[in-house]
């Protein structure tokens, strides 16, 4: 998970740019949680209750950064990232609804996935996220960080193929570096990765 910071800040910028103003403004000024919650009504039906997902291939939206939820909502909105549920859900988003669902999410307790790593993928991991900097870009307990999303705790199933759309270059992918890092990674890394970041969390 390779992050060249120079590219990424550019690529952000650019990115930003581009957006409607109130996109980057509304979550840290107006948004409106209580709003949040209610537009979040139709979302718990896969994400799960508050945003905690019990569905193995579905990610956990609690917790995670308010940017990182809005910036994935405008990419569903714009045909940037496609889906079969999350795109015509998002067809239809205002700027104002997808600050108010990120600054909902992001104010949510997480609940742990219950994944359990197994012990001998723990040690390699560490050493895995070291070398392709994974800690660098989402920080060093892998909870996300502004546009970054939280990885500790996350559906493991969902982490291990979105790691592989990266690689196949069929994931979206808004600076390049994720989809520059995964080319790296074998179906071994990603597994023993995958495990370790799961379980993060988990009594």
């Amino acid at each position: 998970m390779r992050c060249n910071r120079p590219a990424r800040a550019a690529a952000a910028a650019a990115f930003a740019a581009a957006l409607p103003p109130l996109y980057w403004v509304g979550a840290a000024a107006g948004a409106d949680i209580e709003a949040g919650r209610q537009k979040a009504l139709v979302c718990f039906a896969c994400h799960g209750s508050a945003g905690n997902s019990a569905n193995p291939v579905v990610p956990s939206l609690a917790g995670q950064p308010a940017q990182f939820v809005s910036m994935e909502l405008f990419q569903f909105r714009e045909g940037n990232r496609k889906d079969p549920q999350m795109t015509p859900l998002a067809a239809n988003l205002s700027n104002e609804d997808m600050n108010d669902l990120a600054a909902y999410f992001s104010a949510q307790k997480q609940t742990p996935s219950g994944h359990r790593t197994e012990p001998a993928n723990a040690a390699i991991a560490l050493k895995l996220a070291e070398q392709f900097h994974c800690v660098q870009c989402h920080g060093p307990a892998l909870l996300g960080q502004q546009h970054i999303p939280r990885l500790a705790g996350q559906q493991f199933e969902y982490l291990k193929s979105q790691l592989r759309g990266f690689k196949a270059q069929t994931r979206a992918d808004l600076d390049g570096n994720m989809t520059s890092a995964a080319q790296a990674l074998t179906e071994k890394d990603i597994d023993v990765l995958v495990d370790y970041v799961a379980g993060l969390g988990t009594p």
